[in-house]
């Protein structure tokens, strides 16, 4: 078994002190499973990536739901994906790097198109694909998928992760449209209504 660790250096580790210090613990321990899962899929997938990059683009994914961003009329993921871009740009990371890391926050719900960027970008997909939705579960081995959850538990995880996606992009409904969080909102916010596609080009201005 390969051990993947946590990238032990001055920008990983203020990444961590940033989501830690912004975030809840559900998201944060959701978030580190995100860069272990995902670097294992890397390695299974014999992908070459960044593990900095990983890492951030991992522990910032979700931290577009915060409080702080319900306001911003912006989707969560690029809230989230501008905060990494201002995180890096700071630690003078280069500019292809912060594209990389912004293009992997942005594209996390986007089914289907991030397997064919650039493997940071894939692998934070693939990251949370296999803590939030279980896609590819048995491609990691039990006994390291074990090891993971005991140093970043899940109790509860399926409701809370679902109450935090709610909770994140309700006060914003329609950064919704196209994307999977629309059922989220159509699960559990009772007056929501579904932004429909269908409907919106029928009802659009153009008399055709």
């Amino acid at each position: 078994m390969t051990m993947i660790d946590v990238p032990d250096t001055t920008l990983a580790r203020e990444a961590t002190e940033l989501v830690r210090d912004t975030t809840s613990e559900l998201i944060y321990h959701h978030s580190r499973r995100v860069h272990l899962f995902g670097a294992r899929q890397g390695r299974n997938r014999d992908l070459s990536f960044d593990p900095e990059l990983l890492y951030v683009g991992a522990m910032f994914h979700d931290l577009g739901l915060g409080e702080r961003f319900h306001g911003s009329g912006r989707r969560f993921e690029v809230d989230g994906a501008d905060e990494a871009r201002r995180f890096l740009q700071a630690r003078g990371v280069p500019e292809d790097s912060i594209r990389r890391v912004w293009l992997a926050i942005a594209l996390h719900t986007t089914p289907g198109v991030p397997q064919y960027l650039e493997p940071e970008v894939a692998l934070v997909t693939a990251g949370v694909e296999y803590d939030v939705l279980g896609i590819g579960f048995n491609d990691i081995d039990p006994e390291e998928r074990a090891e993971i959850v005991a140093l970043h538990p899940r109790p509860d995880f399926k409701r809370r992760i679902l109450a935090a996606f709610t909770d994140g992009i309700r006060s914003k409904p329609a950064t919704t449209f196209g994307t999977v969080k629309a059922d989220v909102l159509g699960h559990f916010v009772p007056d929501f209504d579904k932004p429909d596609f269908v409907r919106t080009i029928q009802d659009s201005p153009w008399p055709e």
